[in-house]
């Protein structure tokens, strides 16, 4: 893929001498005249992204019922329907329109990427028409406009530059580059990634320093924002793992139900004599039984109980099915910049002559010493940190500011990050200033590439200059470099050595110098800088890590986590920071180059041994995301930029930084960290871990209701008894069990080894076989249980209706001691712990025994359910049936333990496993 416009065949501006793009655009340095450009702006469109397609409100409520589970309980409403039984009807109905109720609320707003870019768009723009100056509408701007820019401006549209003085534009949102690029209207070459693309400033870029002009050659869509939106609606939405799994089980659950249905009524019908309606509405309960209707309220309400514990961690879920998406990644690429790292530039070295020192802490705040190897030193006892804190402090225009704890730099970035190193070295600001006073200065220029400062001496006998920039330019500039003992003559291949080790750590390199006067040259002029100067030492600044990342690499690692490192950055930049980082793989870094270069089939190879990425395009994040879905992993991506805005859409699951990310980052995206921290997605992902466990569980808990359920009404059509269940009290039976007690399985804790394992394989089934055996164990004892005492009661002469309201609570408090089972799937549950380890489970068991008691004695119940009241020895029995639901159940697990413990050669294999 290219880096261009959506138009393959539109010019390459960069390549081109300005004075060849006015040609191309019939347009002058004056600026168009207004009836060209009304023309132009009736050819082109307004300078806007255009508003995305949205799905209404009624196709997203439609969508709920889009499952295959839910059309069979509308078959079953329509069919009882018609038969007569419209309490039947309308309790079916009622179960499927509070899921899609709740579906529809959950899906929350709808993606609002494209809009989050729209607003990145500059609202004013200074343009030249007719040779006069004019502010207007950026949405008004058509190519061949001319478009002044000064400091702090927005740009708004795509421009070719023509003129510029010390510009720097911030584009770290469109390219991932942490630090302000330098642009000059000079062509670049044609193949030169957008990071390197100095004469060029994209639309939604800021201008940091500087003024320029350039030329509009793209607007709306054909920017490179506009690119990005077009890549935005290309990528398709992303169905999760879980869901994968969840659709397979509702494919095999649905047609083993409607098989052994449609059985059961042939055999009613054809060998037991039923009449074919009788038969056809216990085909319909079988079904009704069968079918977990609270399922996808227990997933939703588990996945809603998860995102409140995300957000106690500054989690912020935006998509409920990415909570546990997140839980079962096997690869997370990362943005560097803001994500990974501080985007904060700090100086992390400083190198004299003889000695050299590495600087502690990150960002803007000031705090942080000095160490030589592992030794601590004061800046009092080191003259060469005082003097190129001086240096750097007097020869600098940015401002370094506090406010709530919080410092900020107002200015460029790179000259923030020296004012923090003079305060780290003790220097007082305004004292300093004070008795260094500016007499003159020389401002960056890309011509020359350094800035000079005059400053009297505090004595007022003299001036020194002050001199930071290119390393190799300000060491053409010098005769002399300070020693231990004074002046002495300069060293350049010394100094080169020490410049190539520092670019080796990803640092960029300034160089600090001075030069003394007598006499205070006025005006100062560039001769008197660019020879004679002592060159004091260099300074190595980069945005570092944070190092909470560094340990949540590792969590991550321990957790068969791989993570990959992609960022717009350059190759050596990206390289020390994934070493600091403990980033393993090939040692290897990939260019977007390099991917472009690359085929699919090539690309999926080798990005399973490559884990940074660098001068990576939105195009180049996208192919590998998906190069990386291709090979069955399940991606997560994070990132905070504009760029980043379409890998975050394609990948399983996007994670957008909150505090420092745009607007189109976080929309495009399913989780938001509001506190920017990599660490935050190690604990989420632990978080998803135990969210799929406990999901699990709950499923695995509800199963054996519906198959209890079912297996009552196989087994009396069998023995051509009336139903001990009916539809009705299946659905009341599978509404109160899943809301009360499958719910409280949602709040288990986490498992002791939860990121000491793999992640699961995302084709694995969603019950395995082990857990199925335990679904139709409980399912045959509750069976057994619950029938039993149907027949028991029939044969004593009891009303049907009573011997119904025995066998439900029979069958409802079977689960009640199940649910303790259910806790630890191989431990034991027997003990003080098992019981009241999870309050909610109590909770929940409480509940569920206050419904079945207005279940069983209130008479509006008894006219829709058709139940009656109890006596007290029928409780005893309907308490015998779940005592024995659990014993069964413990001494499976014993016996399960024993067999575990002897294939492990007699370790312990008693662990809470689900």
């Amino acid at each position: 893929m290219t880096q261009q416009s959506a138009d393959v065949n539109a010019p390459l501006w960069h390549a081109q001498p300005a004075e060849h793009a006015f040609a191309a655009l019939d347009a002058t340095a004056a600026g168009l005249g207004d009836a060209q450009a009304a023309e132009r702006l009736a050819r082109h469109g307004p300078n806007r992204l255009a508003p995305p397609q949205r799905a209404s409100a009624l196709t997203r409520f439609l969508r709920q019922f889009d499952n295959i589970l839910i059309y069979v309980l509308l078959a079953s409403a329509v069919t009882t329907g018609l038969l007569g039984h419209p309490v039947d009807t309308a309790v079916i109905l009622g179960v499927v329109l509070i899921n899609a109720i709740v579906g529809f609320i959950q899906e929350g707003k709808a993606e609002s990427a494209l809009a989050a870019i729209r607003d990145m768009l500059s609202l004013r723009a200074m343009v030249l028409r007719d040779g006069q100056r004019r502010e207007l509408p950026a949405e008004e701007l058509v190519p061949g406009d001319v478009v002044l820019l000064a400091s702090g401006d927005k740009v708004p549209a795509d421009l070719r530059l023509i003129e510029t003085r010390n510009l720097r534009v911030q584009e770290a949102a469109l390219t991932g580059e942490a630090e302000a690029v330098e642009k000059h209207p000079a062509a670049v070459a044609a193949d030169a990634p957008l990071g390197d693309r100095r004469c060029m400033a994209y639309s939604g870029t800021l201008v940091i320093y500087g003024q320029a002009s350039g030329l509009v050659v793209a607007t709306a869509a054909d920017t490179e924002l506009g690119r990005i939106s077009t890549l935005l609606e290309q990528v398709g939405a992303m169905t999760t793992p879980l869901l994968e799994q969840i659709a397979r089980f509702g494919r095999w659950l649905t047609g083993l139900i409607l098989g052994i249905a449609a059985l059961t009524f042939a055999i009613g019908w054809s060998l037991r004599g039923y009449h074919w309606g009788e038969m056809f509405m216990a085909a319909v309960g079988l079904a009704v039984a069968a079918i977990p209707e609270g399922l996808p309220a227990v997933m939703t309400i588990t996945f809603a109980i998860g995102v409140q514990r995300m957000a106690r961690h500054a989690a912020i879920v935006r998509r409920l099915p990415a909570v546990e998406t997140l839980g079962s990644v096997t690869v997370i690429c990362s943005d560097k910049t803001g994500t990974l790292t501080q985007n904060a530039m700090t100086v992390k070295s400083l190198a004299g002559s003889t000695a050299s020192y590495t600087v502690a802490g990150v960002g803007y705040q000031p705090e942080g010493g000095f160490r030589v190897d592992d030794a601590e030193v004061s800046p009092a006892a080191a003259p060469l940190i005082g003097e190129l804190a001086r240096a750097v402090h007097l020869c600098n225009d940015a401002v370094l500011r506090e406010h709530a704890d919080e410092w900020t730099v107002e200015g460029d970035p790179t000259e923030g990050a020296l004012l923090t190193l003079a305060r780290k070295a003790g220097l007082d600001p305004a004292a300093t200033s004070g008795a260094w006073p500016r007499l003159d200065s020389i401002p960056f220029e890309s011509e020359h590439r350094y800035m000079a400062t005059l400053h009297a001496t505090p004595d007022g006998a003299g001036a020194v200059l002050f001199v930071k920039g290119a390393p190799e330019r300000v060491l053409d500039m010098c005769t002399a470099q300070r020693g231990a003992d004074g002046e002495e003559p300069l060293a350049p291949a010394h100094w080169r050595q020490r410049i190539e080790a520092l670019a080796a750590r990803g640092q960029r390199v300034l160089a600090v110098a001075e030069r003394r006067f007598t006499h205070a040259p006025r005006p100062l002029a560039p001769a008197d800088a660019e020879h004679g100067l002592t060159l004091i030492g260099l300074l190595g600044i980069m945005d570092p890590p944070r190092p909470e990342a560094v340990q949540a690499v590792r969590r991550c690692h321990d957790a068969g986590v791989r993570v990959k490192m992609i960022t717009g950055d350059h190759a050596a930049t990206a390289r020390a920071i994934a070493d600091e980082l403990g980033l393993g793989g090939s040692g290897h870094v990939l260019t977007g180059a390099d991917i472009e270069r690359l085929s699919d089939a090539e690309l999926q190879r080798v990005v399973q041994e490559t884990d940074v990425y660098a001068r990576a395009s939105p195009e180049h994040k996208l192919r590998l995301v998906a190069a990386l879905q291709a090979n069955r992993e399940v991606v997560a991506m994070t990132g905070d930029g504009v760029n980043d805005a379409p890998a975050l859409k394609r990948a399983d699951v996007g994670v957008a930084m909150g505090a420092k990310g745009t607007e189109a980052a976080k929309e495009a995206s399913e989780i938001v960290l509001a506190d920017d921290n990599f660490a935050t997605i190690a604990r989420a992902v632990a978080e998803g871990r135990t969210i799929y466990d406990n999901l699990k569980k709950a499923i695995v808990f509800s199963l054996p209701t519906n198959g209890a359920q079912a297996s009552l009404i196989v087994a009396a059509i069998l023995l051509g008894t009336a139903l001990p269940i009916t539809p009705v009290q299946v659905l009341w039976v599978n509404m109160v069990v899943a809301v009360t007690l499958s719910l409280a399985l949602a709040f288990e804790p986490p498992e002791s080894d939860v990121m000491r394992r793999p992640p699961r394989d995302r084709d694995e089934a969603l019950v395995s076989g082990f857990l199925a055996w335990r679904v139709v164990l409980v399912s045959v004892v509750q069976t057994i249980g619950s029938l039993g005492l149907f027949q028991l009661e029939i044969a004593q002469g009891t009303s049907t209706e009573a011997a119904r309201t025995l066998a439900v609570n029979a069958l409802v408090t079977g689960q009640i001691f199940y649910l303790f089972n259910s806790r630890y799937t191989y431990a034991s549950s027997v003990g003080l712990r098992g019981f009241v380890g999870n309050p909610v489970a109590l909770l929940g068991a409480g509940l569920l025994v206050l419904l079945q008691l207005g279940f069983t004695y209130l008479p509006l119940m008894h006219t829709l359910m058709g139940t009656a009241a109890l006596g007290a020895h029928e409780w005893l029995w309907v308490l015998g049936v779940g005592a024995t639901v659990f014993v069964v159940v413990e001494i499976e697990k014993a016996a399960l333990r024993r067999r575990l413990a002897r294939a492990a050669g007699g370790r312990s294999a008693s662990h809470d496993f689900s």
